[in-house]
């Protein structure tokens, strides 16, 4: 097999309308329906073999040259967001946040609520008393999820309004992404991590299929929607399998060494070293194909892969990922790091 390092140049505008489409729709850890029904069309448009795992993410199959030795890579699609926790005596709400959402990073931003029986309704989430003319402790104040709350777009005055719209604890918040894509070829939104990975597998899965390659293993593409609270990768893994990678994002940010136009390639993480033969074989390849990479170590964080070995599997596991800065929260990356991504992955399965 031949390794075409142009390839990837026919399949950027793809990568950015995939990405689009995954960050309009929201999915907070738990809540991925929408988004899972979406992948599945994708794929089944692309006549791939997949189906949901009865914990709701999913599983394609792209069979290899030859069974066995398989290699799994992992994209999740679930976000952080909030859940409504209380409903206050002045119809504020306040909310508790899924995975590491952030409330300094997350102030006057526009979210949607939805209740169980389907009814949405839009608010902001804001700090109590936010009118700076008003509250003279307005810069002083900690933010935190007990000093602000959701303001809802309805006419409420006490908690008893909230509740008559059908609102009650338990009820999803989604945070508006704020998708942009500038000319010169950022791409900024929240949820960048990890749909912007996801955005660039579904590409390469269509490469594979427009090009009528065939790979020489098995390849398998687990889209999980619970990484951010840190089980999305534990389950399941197909018989033959001996290598799991999370294609997830590399940080960008001060001491390290990435930047939003690279693909990271993670030696060690919060979780302890990556497979030294498969990092090794990472760089390798990147060198020799001019792949422009960053090699770096992340003391704060976590990726699917990890949760993969730590529910007692034996596999080889990597990870690797665009750029990404601002990490969890309004995050930018850029295309030719999603290029250098897709690059990576073709080199590494077809070189």
């Amino acid at each position: 097999m031949t390794f075409n390092k142009d390839a990837y140049l026919d399949y950027k505008d793809q990568i950015l309308q995939n990405a689009q489409d995954l960050l309009a729709i929201p999915s907070p850890s738990g809540y991925g329906k929408a988004v899972t029904d979406h992948l599945m069309t994708q794929l089944a448009d692309m006549d791939i073999e997949a189906v949901k795992t009865l914990k709701g993410g999913v599983l394609a199959h792209i069979p290899g040259k030859i069974s066995g030795n398989g290699i799994l890579l992992q994209a999740h699609v679930d976000t952080l967001g909030g859940m409504v926790h209380a409903i206050k005596e002045t119809g504020g709400i306040q909310i508790t946040p899924i995975g590491g959402l952030n409330p300094s990073n997350t102030e006057t931003e526009n979210v949607t609520i939805l209740t169980r029986s389907g009814k949405t309704y839009e608010g902001t989430f804001q700090l109590e008393n936010a009118s700076v003319h008003v509250n003279k402790d307005f810069t002083t104040t900690q933010r935190n999820w007990e000093t602000m709350e959701v303001v809802i777009d309805e006419d409420v005055k006490e908690d008893e309004d909230v509740k008559k719209l059908g609102i009650q604890a338990g009820d999803y918040v989604f945070f508006e992404p704020r998708t942009r894509i500038t000319k010169s070829g950022y791409i900024k939104s929240r949820f960048l991590d990890d749909k912007l990975s996801a955005a660039i597998l579904l590409a390469y899965l269509k490469y594979l299929k427009d090009q009528k390659i065939t790979l020489s293993r098995d390849l398998y593409i687990h889209f999980t929607i619970y990484e951010e609270v840190g089980h999305g990768g534990s389950h399941p893994f197909p018989e033959g399998v001996t290598e799991v990678w999370s294609v997830d994002m590399g940080c960008v940010g001060e001491g390290l060494n990435c930047r939003e136009k690279q693909v990271s390639i993670a030696a060690k993480d919060s979780g302890g070293p990556y497979n030294y033969e498969l990092v090794s074989r990472l760089i390798e390849l990147a060198e020799k194909y001019n792949i422009d990479a960053a090699v770096d170590i992340y003391p704060f964080y976590g990726s699917d892969v990890e949760a993969t070995l730590a529910a007692g599997h034996d596999f080889r596991h990597a990870l690797i990922g665009p750029g990404v800065y601002a990490s969890h929260g309004y995050e930018r990356s850029h295309i030719d790091g999603a290029g250098n991504t897709f690059r990576l992955i073709q080199a590494y399965l077809e070189d």
